[in-house]
């Protein structure tokens, strides 16, 4: 028996999807991977008798009810994707919610889901700051992330770099700042932590941030090399 990788997978889909109906059949609420078994199963087999794309869409949202799953089941199911072969070839269905929308205990309690305090988080207490007022010359949009020494960010920024030297954004950790073209922006920097030490990036630094040598060091080597704001006395 010669099988593509497709029919192979269909068979797969069929073999889970049986099981969980069988589990289903004795009083067995199905897990997640049981769950889209089931559905997508239906909607294989609603493709290949001749249904449409809206068809199945709809079919999926019937299949099963939260009351045929575990625990924390619907919050995690909102989107099944199944690619069946209709008559006229291979087609995307997309069915939202197939287990309906979640109820608030539900969506608090699924497994990966975030507990928040009320209160705000506050980040970088008590770290030295500054502000400056960047503008971007470039022919092109820059984008800064969160940790990256403010100093040695794109030459094409003209701010002054001096008092930008030992401070990144004061953002939140992994987001970014963009400046697009001609872009003119005020943004607040805060004290790098840790060792303070920097290396790489630009190669400006390479050393102590609160080595005063260093940070003459750097600034010429800025200057030097044409960054828009290094002043180099």
């Amino acid at each position: 028996m010669y099988l593509t990788n497709r029919e192979s997978d269909r068979l797969l889909i069929f073999a889970a999807a049986e099981m969980a109906r069988r589990r289903l059949a004795d009083g067995i609420r199905l897990n997640l991977p049981e769950a889209r078994a089931v559905i997508a199963d239906a909607i294989h087999e609603g493709a290949r008798r001749g249904s449409s794309v809206s068809e199945l869409m709809a079919l999926g949202r019937t299949v099963l009810q939260p009351k045929d799953v575990q625990p924390g089941v619907v919050p995690l199911l909102e989107m099944l994707m199944v690619e069946p072969m209709f008559p006229d070839g291979q087609k995307l269905v997309c069915v939202h919610d197939p287990l309906g929308l979640p109820q608030d205990s539900e969506e608090e309690d699924k497994p990966g889901g975030y507990r928040l305090a009320k209160e705000g988080i506050e980040i970088n207490v008590g770290r030295a700051t500054t502000r400056v007022v960047v503008r971007n010359f470039g022919d092109r949009s820059i984008q800064i992330g969160s940790h990256f020494h403010f100093f040695e960010i794109n030459p094409e920024l003209e701010f002054d770099r001096a008092v930008a030297f030992g401070f990144r954004l004061d953002i939140p950790a992994g987001t970014t700042v963009r400046f697009e073209p001609g872009d003119e922006k005020t943004v607040d920097l805060v004290a790098i932590g840790g060792e303070r030490r920097v290396e790489g990036l630009n190669n400006l630094t390479d050393g102590d941030l609160d080595n005063p040598e260093v940070k003459r060091r750097a600034v010429a080597r800025a200057a030097a090399e044409g960054f828009r704001g290094a002043h180099h006395g």
